[in-house]
């Protein structure tokens, strides 16, 4: 039976680990210049309704290092439920490829693509969540730390799809998760109260940055205006103006604290250029794992071992 990566809450522990597992393996293999191609002959769809850098070449990337190939369709050549149907969207696209890859906004066309896709299907960005930026992120403080279980994060800002994602992660993985918001811009309440009665470790919600920040082993952050907020903007500046990621509110996190951006970042709105591209930053290194997460999830996804 098929199955989609649409939700890190959709995998077990155990499961999150092993993909994890591959993702180190597979990054290893390609700086040694392994050429191992576990999808040669596997085709991967790409549907962006949002613009990419960072989602686009990764997936068109790592297909390829898999030995496969990949199909780009940007957000005017098939006009998700607008010009044909999701359904037979999903239906055509599983007569041709392998695997579907989606960056959407709206995350019921994203379920609703899987519903009818009889290939898998992978969440590339929704409204709501964004499993594939959290899987690179937990890599990536595996890599810097050597562990996630006991770890705390706490993401200063929107409680956006990147933080559903996290709180998704945290309860799985036993990562204390904080979030500091202003009031109205909270992380999905269902998700939270959720995580917080099976999670083992703290998932919190804070007004206060400085809070949230205290003794934590990464600071994290986003954009204020994500895509099709733009309208928003101004609005936005004035509610999170005091939380940005800066040197004062860095000195408060533990002495040896990554700084994680998920990018793009706008340089003196919610972090300083100081602390994005200071000794502490990492968000080189979480643009870079996208590359090897992703890879692992869709070696997973087509049904063989990495």
């Amino acid at each position: 039976m098929k199955r989609d990566f649409l939700s890190i809450a959709t995998h077990t522990p155990s499961e999150l680990e092993a993909i994890l597992d591959d993702a180190a393996r597979l990054k290893a293999d390609l700086r040694a210049g392994k050429g191992e191609r576990p999808l040669l002959g596997k085709t991967l769809a790409m549907i962006f309704e949002k613009p990419s850098l960072r989602t686009r070449v990764t997936f068109e990337t790592g297909i390829k290092q898999l030995g496969g190939a990949s199909v780009y369709l940007a957000p005017g050549d098939i006009q998700l439920g607008a010009r044909e149907t999701v359904a037979d969207i999903a239906r055509n696209l599983s007569r041709w490829v392998d695997l579907i890859m989606a960056r959407t906004f709206s995350h019921e066309a994203m379920i609703e693509l899987a519903e009818h896709a009889s290939v898998p299907v992978i969440n590339g960005l929704s409204d709501l969540l964004h499993p594939c930026q959290v899987l690179a992120d937990c890599q990536t403080l595996r890599e810097q730390k050597g562990r996630l279980e006991g770890l705390t994060v706490a993401f200063i800002g929107d409680g956006n799809n990147v933080v559903n994602s996290w709180i998704h992660a945290a309860s799985r993985l036993g990562i204390h998760f904080r979030v500091a918001c202003p009031e109205g811009y909270e992380p999905n309440a269902t998700l939270v109260a959720q995580a917080q009665k099976t999670s083992t470790a703290s998932i919190e919600v804070f007004r206060d940055p400085a809070a949230a920040a205290a003794d934590a082993d990464a600071l994290y952050t986003d954009v204020w205006t994500s895509m099709g907020q733009e309208a928003e903007s101004q609005a936005r500046r004035t509610a999170f103006e005091g939380y940005q990621v800066n040197s004062a509110l860095l000195s408060k996190a533990k002495k040896d604290a990554l700084v994680m951006h998920c990018l793009p970042a706008h340089r003196g709105e919610e972090i300083t250029g100081e602390v994005v591209d200071g000794p502490q930053s990492v968000v080189l290194e979480q643009a870079e794992n996208r590359l090897h997460a992703q890879k692992a999830v869709m070696v997973r996804l087509a049904g063989q071992s990495a």
